[in-house]
């Protein structure tokens, strides 16, 4: 058996050792036909390459499977990852609408339980926004609304979100609205929950600043800002933004309306308030004038004190 095998090994040895020099001068040869500038040899290669490299497409089908499978199973972690999000995104949109149906409720009880009622005269009229003024020093835009639709100076404006601005200008056929962070905007305001009123006056920034507040102390940032009727400009309630704190240790409020999207604008119709000037009626009827027979027979002597 030793010698079988010693037999084997002088036999494996010098073929292996000839196949290495076969292989070897193949590829010298093959590099050498590669690299010779020649039209003949040139011509060559193009016929090796045209028979052989056809002959592969078999042995390249089966790296084309399996890279498919590897692009399709990154699709479908990415789908398993939206599926995941879309189901917390469709958990939380239930919580709000559960959140929405208990607020709406306790509104309709709240308004029924204080009798509220509202204001129907309070409609609006909607414009398009053909323009703004395109100037860093004036925050305006136009409307396409004027005097031929009712719209007077001064009334309040806002788009789907909240208040963006109030009319000043009125020509027949288009309106000019300046907004609230144009230095001319100063809107009277009510923040909530703490009551507080202030003015809400443009300074050219994204942020307008809240000034003449009594007590800045009790504000927080998140606060929700509601206008006021303070001087009969504007409707009471409608929203403006929210309290932020800034760098510049100034409350300001962020506007909840879209100025980067203005396209369609609402002018509010405000009616002027009723206003009362006969204050005497609020404290006791008016008298009536005395008769002469009431006068005969109120005793005016008995009962009067001093008399004795």
């Amino acid at each position: 058996m030793a010698e079988d095998r010693k037999q084997d090994n002088d036999f494996i040895r010098p073929l292996r050792r000839v196949m290495i020099v076969l292989v070897a001068v193949t590829l010298a040869l093959v590099f050498l036909v590669w690299r010779i500038d020649s039209p003949r040899v040139e011509q060559f290669r193009m016929a090796v390459i045209d028979k052989v490299v056809p002959s592969f497409d078999w042995a390249m089908r089966p790296m084309g499977r399996l890279v498919a499978m590897a692009e399709n199973f990154n699709a479908y972690a990415r789908i398993v990852e939206q599926n995941q999000e879309l189901r917390r995104e469709l958990q939380q949109m239930r919580a709000w609408r559960e959140a929405a149906l208990q607020l709406e409720q306790r509104n309709a009880q709240l308004l029924d339980l204080n009798q509220v009622r509202l204001d129907p005269q309070l409609t609006h009229v909607t414009g398009v926004v053909m323009a703004d003024s395109g100037s860093p020093f004036r925050k305006s835009v136009l409307l396409n609304v004027g005097a031929r639709d009712g719209v007077q100076d001064g009334w309040a404006v806002m788009d789907g979100l909240g208040l963006a601005g109030r009319i000043s200008g009125v020509g027949q056929r288009t309106a000019r609205v300046v907004l609230l962070t144009d230095t001319a905007s100063a809107v009277p305001v009510v923040i909530q929950p703490s009551g507080q009123r202030a003015m809400l006056i443009g300074d050219n920034s994204a942020f307008p600043v809240l000034e003449f507040i009594e007590t800045p102390d009790d504000l927080r940032p998140g606060d929700r800002v509601v206008s006021s009727d303070d001087g009969g400009v504007f409707p009471a309630g409608i929203l403006v933004g929210e309290v932020v704190a800034t760098t510049d240790r100034r409350l300001r409020v962020r506007i909840s309306a879209d100025y980067g999207r203005l396209e369609f604008l609402r002018v509010l119709r405000s009616r002027p308030m009723e206003r009362i000037t006969d204050t005497g009626a609020l404290i006791a009827p008016p008298r009536l004038p005395e008769t002469p027979e009431a006068a005969e027979d109120t005793p005016l002597a008995e009962g009067m004190p001093g008399d004795g």
